[in-house]
């Protein structure tokens, strides 16, 4: 069963000293038990709360087993947990194996997955790599996010149980596909948008790209706010 390696929190800060930016993006891994309300964990908070955070993106979700390969891509041997601004750093698991509308157990609480994570330019920013937050992107090694059905304690160290999957075939890896790389499939679209637990912000997208036949241009926006800041 996936087990929550670490569990990681923090509040919004300024940060750099040039061009100071503030976000809740450093976050530090507690061991003790945390209660997950029905928007984010305590002690955890976001700066944006436009694009960040909500009942929709309470918990933001990164697997364990992504972190080798960016520590050696990277060139950051001493990558931590919840380097990538996630709330939960998760093990034996990828998008690969997480579904859309998932409803999982983790101790007191229940959670259902959202939508994929689509990382912003603050990733590129914290770790002063411009195109970072594309190549997250374009790897599909993106995260997740949970909301949150039954609030609860929650703890470093749980294992975590499936008890609902009604769309199997909308892994997030395959969300991820749609969104990012097959954009002319519009029919792909029309079918993930229809999906009933996407996220409000994920079916706003998919379908102005059905009824209007708007691509938008992800990696000139990443690449765009990465140049900005």
């Amino acid at each position: 069963m996936p087990t929550i390696v670490s569990i990681n929190v923090g509040r919004p800060q300024t940060l750099g000293t040039e061009k100071p930016w503030v976000s809740g993006f450093l976050k530090q891994s507690i061991s003790e038990p945390l209660w997950l309300g029905s928007t984010n964990l305590d002690g955890d908070e976001q700066a944006d709360l436009e694009h960040h955070g909500g009942p929709h993106k309470a918990v933001c979700v990164y697997p364990a087993d992504h972190y080798p390969d960016w520590r050696t891509t990277l060139q950051i041997p001493d990558l931590n947990w919840g380097a990538f601004g996630e709330n939960f750093t998760i093990a034996g698991v990828t998008e690969a194996d997480f579904c859309i509308g998932d409803v999982w157990t983790i101790g007191e609480a229940t959670v259902q997955v959202s939508q994929p994570r689509q990382p912003c330019w603050k990733l590129a920013r914290r770790w002063d790599i411009k195109t970072l937050a594309l190549q997250v992107q374009q790897t599909g090694r993106t995260g997740w996010y949970f909301r949150v059905l039954v609030e609860g304690t929650v703890q470093q160290g749980m294992e975590m149980t499936l008890v609902e999957r009604p769309e199997p075939q909308w892994t997030v890896a395959a969300a991820n596909q749609v969104m990012h790389h097959d954009k002319q499939d519009r029919d792909a679209a029309a079918k993930l948008a229809a999906v009933p637990t996407l996220s409000p912000s994920w079916k706003t997208t998919l379908n102005n790209r059905v009824e209007k036949n708007v691509q938008p241009d992800e990696q000139k926006r990443l690449a765009g706010d990465s140049q900005r800041d």
